[in-house]
């Protein structure tokens, strides 16, 4: 079988950040790194979830909404897919750390938590997604489109 596009980046050489992992057509996947990959520190499962679901409200609610396809944990457990279609990079950057600023502070009851909604309604963690995000926000801060890059740092 051929290898796919993301077997092909150094994991060992990849930092925290948010980089462009594939486009195809007019719909971009965006790495959103939350952890160096193959350290031992991966992310709570909880807290993804909880992340997944705050992340996922805020920009299907925000004035690119018709624009989001698709955000969601790697199986890694080190960070996010984030897909977006026909979107800037520059629109896309702004929109994660709007989302990230978001979680950091979020208060109140976590959308589509509950037994109808969710698949596995038990497993959330509002505290640990507001964490995640508060120790993720640093690393985006001032990243910009020439960032987005997969390097060898």
């Amino acid at each position: 079988m051929k290898r796919i596009a993301s077997f092909e980046v150094d994991h060992i050489k990849l930092q925290r950040g948010m980089y462009i992992s594939r486009i195809d057509g007019d719909i971009t996947t965006y790495d959103i790194r939350t952890r160096k990959p193959n350290t031992g520190d991966v992310m709570d499962n909880a807290a993804i979830h909880t992340l997944e679901h705050l992340f996922a409200t805020y920009v299907r609610n925000s004035r690119f909404a018709d624009k989001i396809i698709y955000f969601g944990p790697m199986g890694c457990r080190t960070g996010f897919y984030f897909l977006v279609r026909d979107m800037s990079d520059e629109d896309a950057i702004g929109l994660t750390k709007d989302a990230f600023k978001f979680i950091s502070s979020y208060e109140g009851d976590i959308p589509g938590a509950t037994e109808a909604e969710c698949g596995n309604f038990r497993e959330h963690s509002l505290e640990g997604a507001k964490t995640e995000a508060l120790n993720y926000l640093p690393v985006i801060e001032n990243i910009g489109t020439a960032d987005l890059k997969y390097t060898s740092k």
